[in-house]
């Protein structure tokens, strides 16, 4: 058996980013995945490094919004029957902390990371050379409906000055000089200056896969659900043979509840499952655009423009329903000229969720050397760098750089 000091379970950005920083403060890591780097969850997303995005999405609590939702009336939001009888004590427990007693210091506890996103990513992007990937000109939400834009450019004002981030309203005009390529005039935007965006999430997420192991640390496919805890430490069973180690680090996102519940953890763990597709052949938007009235993103990137859904609930493997797509292609062809579809079927994937809206960062309570860095549901491509150092930092029993007693896994115990 090999010895090493630290296993990574799962190699999208999180567990990437966790191994980076773990080899940065001196420890040998081997990284585990059943596939390649950013092949999963982290490949799918709409690309957005946000530190806007201070704020997580609350569990709608108006009549007319869980209305909509309810009946399906719009294209940002899904279910199956089948799946609300098992995730319907987690949907009410979201519903309660996006009340108005708890949702504050939740998102204050949220946005401690966002705030850190750009500051961590910057110099991994720029050691990994993976400059050529980003842009860094902001994000752009559009509206349809002046009472939308209006309530959301009341929220920017509140935030903006809290978190240090630029914002700038597009008129009509503006935003229709900002992108040529729209097909009909809209109600305006918020141009958030400060995000990144990146032509390939997946492709990133290889690039800093690509620096750990030019650093000395090792990738290799193997089967996380082998884990096992030894006389000395962890130990888990890969293609190239069995590995030890003191410490293993469970950043599955969507498949981490999966293996904790053998252990005896009951982590509240629910999906969001989302779609996307690329689209080539016309004129896409000059940067990222978020639909706000939709619910969909329209992103160009690499492949095409990449057409990302809003939130699914579903059981994480239950078969593909992909009309969610269907209705975010319709409302992008209204707003671009979308004429070719690059895949024959869209990607699908799930983004690992928690009722509190905060992911979990820090020890096992039970089992020494078990640590868990999962649940950052839509921002783990952007907060990854950022959990990755905090969780590095407790491992190592460094001084961290954010309060980590808010994403403690012992407020689930």
């Amino acid at each position: 058996m090999s010895p090493t000091n630290v296993i990574v379970l799962g190699a999208g950005m999180v567990g990437t980013c966790t191994a980076l920083h773990l080899q940065q403060r001196g420890h040998d890591v081997v990284l585990v995945d059943r596939r390649g780097p950013g092949e999963e969850t982290s490949y799918g997303n709409a690309g957005i490094i946000q530190c806007e995005a201070v704020e997580p999405y609350p569990f709608p609590r108006s009549l007319s919004k869980l209305l909509r939702a309810a009946f399906k009336r719009g294209g940002d939001v899904n279910y199956h029957f089948s799946a609300l009888p098992v995730i319907a004590s987690h949907l009410a427990r979201y519903w309660l902390h996006s009340g108005p007693a708890r949702y504050p210091a939740i998102a204050q506890a949220y946005g401690r990371l966002s705030d850190q996103a750009i500051a961590e990513h910057t110099p991994l992007i720029d050691a990994a050379g993976a400059g050529d990937l980003v842009r860094r000109e902001g994000y752009r939400w559009v509206f349809r409906d002046p009472a939308s834009l209006e309530t959301a450019l009341r929220t920017a004002e509140r935030v903006a000055p809290e978190h240090g981030l630029r914002h700038a309203a597009l008129t009509p005009a503006e935003l229709a000089q900002a992108e040529p390529a729209l097909r009909q005039r809209l109600a305006g935007a918020i141009d958030w200056l400060d995000p990144w965006s990146v032509s390939d999430p997946g492709e990133l997420v290889a690039r800093y896969a690509d620096l750990f192991v030019r650093r000395g640390g090792l990738i290799v496919r193997g089967d996380a659900s082998t884990l096992r805890r030894g006389v000395t430490g962890w130990g888990v069973l890969t293609d190239e043979g069995a590995f030890s180690a003191e410490h293993a680090v469970v950043a599955l996102g969507p498949w981490s509840d999966t293996l904790l519940k053998p252990l005896g953890y009951r982590v509240p763990l629910f999906v969001k499952r989302g779609y996307h597709r690329h689209y080539t052949g016309g004129t896409g938007p000059t940067r990222a655009l978020l639909d706000m009235d939709r619910g969909l993103v329209i992103a160009p990137m690499k492949r095409g423009v990449r057409i990302t859904t809003g939130a699914e609930f579903a059981r994480r493997d239950a078969p593909s329903t992909p009309w969610q797509l269907t209705r975010a292609e319709a409302a992008a062809r209204e707003l671009i000229d979308l004429p070719t579809p690059v895949e024959h079927e869209p990607w699908r994937g799930a983004r690992p969720c928690l009722p509190d809206m905060k992911p979990v960062i820090g020890q096992a309570s039970r089992h020494h050397g078990l640590w868990f860095n999962f649940g950052h549901a839509h921002q783990g491509f952007t907060m990854g760098a950022i959990s990755g150092r905090l969780l590095a930092e407790l491992l190592n029993g460094d001084s961290p750089a954010v309060d980590p007693r808010p994403y403690s896994p012992s407020r689930f115990d």
